[in-house]
Formats: C-alpha cells, structure tokens, sequence
C-alpha cells in the first residue's frame, strides 16, 4: 500500500472513530438512561403507597412507564453527551500545542539544538538526516528521563510533529540501531498514525470521564452524609451512591472496551512501521537489534513517565504494563516483531549493560563511511521527480544516503548556526536576499527597520556566505533551520514573517526561488492539516493550469520550450486545460491555486504530481528552481517528498 493510499486509508480510519464515538455515546446514553429510570424506579416506584395488584396478582408496571417521559429521557441524554463532549473538548484544547504538548505531558525535555551532549548530538544527527531523506520538516527532539528503550512520535501533522526518546534509547543504543527506532518513529508521521493515536487519546478521555463523574458522585456522599439531613423519607443520599455507582461501571467499561479498540488498531500499525523502518534503512539488523536489547534489558521499554499509561499507543514498545495482556496490549510480541524482520532470529535476547552511550563499529561521522566527496553535488538524475514520487512516504536507503552526503558536505558553520532561534531566521532572510547590489541594498534598508538587531547583525555576518551558497544547499539549510524557528514566541514569529514579506516585495519582482522558499518555511511552522470537504481534481482545473504555467515557464529558455512544457505536463492528466499562454501569474494567484489543490483528495494527488514531474523533466534536465518549486507544492499537498536523486546517487 503506497502513502496515497495510506493517507484515504487514514481518513477512512478517522471517519470510523467517529462513528464508533457516536455509537459509544449511544450506548452510553441508553444504559445510562437505564440505569437512572431503574433507580428511581426501585426507589420511589416500589413503595407500598404505589404498588398496584392486578387481578391475577401481578405487580403493575404503570409506574416504571409514568418514569418513561420524554423530558426526563431527554435530560440525561443531553447530560450524558454533555459531559462526553466536554471531555473530548478538554483533552483536545489540551493537545492543541500537537506533539509538543504530548511530549510535555509526560515530563519530556526539549533537547537543546546546539547541545554540547555527544549522545544527544548523535540523535539530533540522525533525526536531521532521516528528516531531509523523506521530504518532512525536521521535528524537534524531546527526552524522557527513563531507563527504559523506547520513543514515539506525536503530533497532528508533519509540521508540529515531535520526536521523544528515552534516556535508555539515548545511552544504550548504537547508531544503526537508533537509526532503526527514528525511521519506525518516521512512519507514524509518514502515514497519518500520529493524528489518529491524539484522536483516540481524546476519545477515550469523553468516556472515561464518565467514570469520573461517577466516583466524584460516590464521594461526594461521605460528605452529605457528615452534614446532611437525617431525615428517613429522604432517598437523595442512596440515589446518589446508585447513580454514582452506575456511572463508574459504565464509564470504566466503556473505556476498558475503548482500550481494546485502541491495541487493536495500534498493533496493526507498529508491524507497517517496523517494515517502513526496514526499507527506509536497509538495515533490518539496526531496528532488530534494537527490539532485542529491549528484551534483554532489565527495565524493557516499561516507561514510568507522568501519563504514560494515556499516551501508551504511541511508543515504539509496549510502553506500560496491562491487565490482560493479550488483548490489552498496544503492541505485538517483541519476539514476533522481531521475527518479521529477522526471520533467522535464533530466540536470544542481547543483554543490557548501562554503561554510557553504545558503541558502534561504524564511524559517527558520515563522511568517513562513504567515498571521497565530489566536491559539489552531482546533477539531478533525468527522472529523479519521477522516482521520488514512487517513493513518497515510502523514503529508500538511497535517500537516506544522499542526506547523508548532503549534510556531510554542508558549511560547519551555516549548519550550527541553523540550530540557534537568532541565527536560524538570520540565515532565511540571507536565502532570500538578491545577489544584485541594488537589490540587496533595498532589502536590507527594509530589514533594518523592521527585524530584530541581533538577528540583522548576524545577517551581516552570514550574507556572503548565503549569497554564494551552491543552490542545492538552500533546502536543506531551510530544513535545518525549522526546530529553531519553531521555538521563536508569538511576538517573534510574527516579526519574522513580517521580514520574509518585506524581503520578498522588495525587489518587486516575483522570484519562483522566493516562492518556494517561503512555501517551505510557512508550511513547516504555520500551516495546520487540511479539513473539510475534499475536491476531485478535475474540479481544480483552472489551478493546475495556472500552476503548470508558472512551473513550465520557470523551468523553459524560451516561450516555444514552456509550450512543450507545459502540454507534456497536460498529457499526464485525464482532463482537458486551457490552452498555453504567456501570462504572468502573480504570487497571489499561485497561492489561490495551492490553496485549492491542498483540498484534492488523496489518491489523485499523484496525478498533480506526475504532471509536474513531466513538466520540469520534459527538457533532459532538472534545474534546482525546479526542484524546489516541486517540493515546495508538494509540500502544501502534504505528501512527504523525498529529495530529488543524483545521477551518483543511482549509480550506486
């Protein structure tokens, strides 16, 4: 199953929980309801004042049916999916802050960026290098202080998703290993799991609050009863405690089968991760031997985090203990994960000693393991947009490769400094700034009166480095720069991309290069998942067309060669569009035209993507304008786009 079909599949999936909520509150409601009637039935129906012999000696039911009115129903069906509703709405406003929130929840520590921790260092390496491999903003790093060996992945979407990692997964791990563990972590985020596990999270808390209430109820009968009335025809106190009583069984029922719900959809998902995690790496001894160490080690993967118990779902092992094991764990057996990547695993577990971080036979440093370094990175492979696209949420080892070869070669310096909140947006406003003099000068006049002077005076510093920057480095400096942006405040953000229009206007020219650019970053650190209702493509004719020519001219020499350009991208699709012409579209109309196509449904998003694909590959050659206006779109379609291969790189 490929990632379109993964992401429909996620929104089947989603459309589910919804209506296993509503029939959940349903039932909810009617054994509520049941409940309620039955206890005031019992103890204000049967009394001997009301009891009612029919001639054959029968008790009457008329009372019990006097109770079956419809304000009474009513009432506690409104109650009901009042208190589910508001404890959905909670935990959701709880959650707002996406992955960061998650990670909070459970005591995680935000690994600083520019760490002087050699172990920390290694993971915030690995996670850059699998986040510039698949096509996905770099997500900032939480550690949970625990012995135990475990991660997860939180989030709504790519653009607000986190890492989290154990102290255990930090120190006793080696790099394949980890390796191993970050792209099972990077498959959840690829294939919309991490959206679906905080929609259960706040599912099962509108149920369980139920039970909540209940045991509030019973409590708060100790309390009545301490200062309350004494007198005998008063029944408040036993209907209470009944009530009470109800409410518990009800509600922990409801969740204990919510958490049966919840295993069975996450055990199914860590198996697609593991293979995910396998084909990402080519490596399937890395997450292999990562699960046997969780075997051998004395704490496992038992996390003892705050809220670990809520959160359980998400981790890469079973990260909590249950009660029936069996159908209550949210993972499968180590042993048959373990199995499923290694079918020769000889039944042994690999014993943990805590001793500091892993050691690893293979160098740290990348470069060392790979062959002497050209000294620029090799020309895009002639269908290099096609292959990508095949493997979109679907990242090979030959991505991972050549993120490797790509950070390897990149500046020291501009890379350490895409790791600081102040030169991070120093290091933007330098990508975008003109190599004309005048140009420049105009764009600086702008920045000095509106950016931050400490980010300006970096500016300076960085500008001639950033101005003579190889093209191909642009994205993935952008990449590196998105966790620093991401910790910027309210007041900061909003400055920031103040700047970025400035920068862009200020020349007066509409720049492709620019577009894309600020494409990525608003995408990485605004945009939230697209909702509502989707469009065929078909319906979105007049923003293909208007896409297609800004790509086909941005790519051609001359107006004859953005023709062919541009009908060869037509070619691709199964619907008629306007014919060529040489009007400019302006910026705004290009981001009307992403906005719109953001809303296409996802199994015809590979078609938009193969047309572009065939308009920038239609002349032999990929410019990296191309590239990055390729990425940029698919970016806003919000399907992970690994990057475009070399020739090198497909040699190999």
């Amino acid at each position: 199953m490929n990632f379109f079909e993964q992401q429909a599949r996620a929104q089947r999936n989603s459309l589910w929980l919804v209506v296993l909520l509503v029939l959940a509150v349903v039932s909810l409601i009617v054994m509520t309801t049941g409940a309620v009637l039955a206890i005031l039935y019992l103890l204000n129906g049967v009394t001997p004042g009301y009891v009612q012999v029919d001639g054959s000696g029968n008790i009457s039911t008329s009372r019990m049916i006097d109770l079956l009115n419809a304000p009474l129903v009513g009432g506690i069906a409104l109650t009901i999916m009042a208190v589910v509703v508001l404890g959905i709405v909670f935990k959701r406003l709880q959650l707002m802050g996406g992955g960061a929130a998650v990670a909070e929840a459970m005591g995680g520590r935000l690994i600083n960026i520019s760490t002087n921790d050699a172990a920390e260092q290694r993971v915030l390496n690995v996670v850059e290098e699998m986040a510039i491999a698949s096509g996905t903003p770099v997500p900032p790093v939480y550690v949970l202080d625990d012995d135990a060996i475990n991660a997860f992945a939180a989030g709504y979407a790519p653009q607000d998703a986190v890492i989290g990692v154990t102290r255990g997964t930090v120190n006793l791990l080696s790099r394949n290993e980890l390796q191993g563990v970050i792209a099972h972590e990077f498959s959840h985020i690829f294939h919309g799991d991490m959206r679906l596990n905080i929609r259960l999270v706040a599912l099962l808390n509108g149920i369980l609050v139920l039970g909540l209430l209940g045991q509030m109820l019973v409590r708060s009968v100790r309390y009545r009863r301490i200062g309350g009335s004494r007198n005998s025809k008063d029944n408040s106190v036993a209907i209470m405690l009944s009530l009470g009583a109800a409410l518990m069984v009800i509600g922990y029922a409801g969740t204990f089968f919510g958490n049966l719900i919840k295993a069975a959809v996450s055990r199914q998902r860590e198996f697609l991760a593991d293979a995910s995690a396998v084909q990402f790496t080519r490596d399937p001894d890395g997450i292999g031997g990562a699960l046997k160490k969780i075997g051998g080690h004395l704490s496992g993967s038992q996390v003892q985090a705050l809220n670990a118990a809520e959160y359980s779902h998400l981790f890469f092992g079973q990260g909590v203990k249950t009660a029936f094991a069996s159908m209550m764990a949210t993972h499968p057996p180590l042993g048959e994960r373990i199995r499923r990547v290694q079918p020769n695993w000889d039944g042994r577990f690999t014993p943990v000693v805590p001793s500091g971080m892993a050691s690893n036979k293979s160098a740290e440093f990348v470069e060392q393991t790979h062959a002497p370094r050209p000294d620029g990175l090799a020309a895009f492979a002639p269908h290099a947009a096609m292959t990508a696209i095949d493997s979109v949420g679907e990242p090979q080892a030959e991505h991972l490769a050549y993120a490797q070869h790509t950070l390897a070669q990149m500046d020291d310096g501009l890379r350490q400094a895409a790791h600081d909140p102040y030169s991070a947006r120093a290091i933007i406003y330098g990508l975008l700034l003109s190599p004309a003099a005048d140009l420049q000068a105009r764009q600086m006049e702008a920045l000095v009166a509106h950016a931050d002077p400490q980010v300006f005076a970096l500016l300076q510093r960085l500008a001639p480095r950033l101005i003579s920057l190889d093209p191909a480095f642009r994205l993935p400096l952008v990449e590196l720069c998105l966790p620093a942006l991401k910790q910027l405040s309210l007041a900061q953000h909003r400055v920031f991309m103040q700047c970025l229009s400035l920068l862009i206007k200020a020349d007066g020219v509409f720049s492709l290069a620019e577009w894309s650019l600020y494409r990525v970053v608003v995408h990485g650190l605004n945009e939230k998942p697209v909702t509502g209702r989707r469009l065929a493509l078909a319906n979105c004719a007049d923003d293909v067309a208007n896409l297609l020519r800004v790509v086909a001219q941005a790519g051609a020499a001359d107006a004859k060669a953005a023709k062919e350009a541009y009908e060869a991208a037509v070619s691709n699709l199964p619907f008629a569009l306007t014919s060529f012409n040489t009007n400019a579209v302006s910026m705004a109309q290009l981001n009307k035209a992403v906005a719109r196509l953001q809303h296409v449904k996802p199994l015809e998003k590979p078609r938009l993507l193969k047309a572009l694909a065939r308009c920038i590959e239609h002349d032999g050659r990929i410019a990296v304008r191309e590239a990055e206006v390729f990425r940029a779109v698919a970016d806003a379609l919000d399907c992970p786009m690994p990057p475009l291969l070399a020739d090198q790189t497909l040699k190999n």
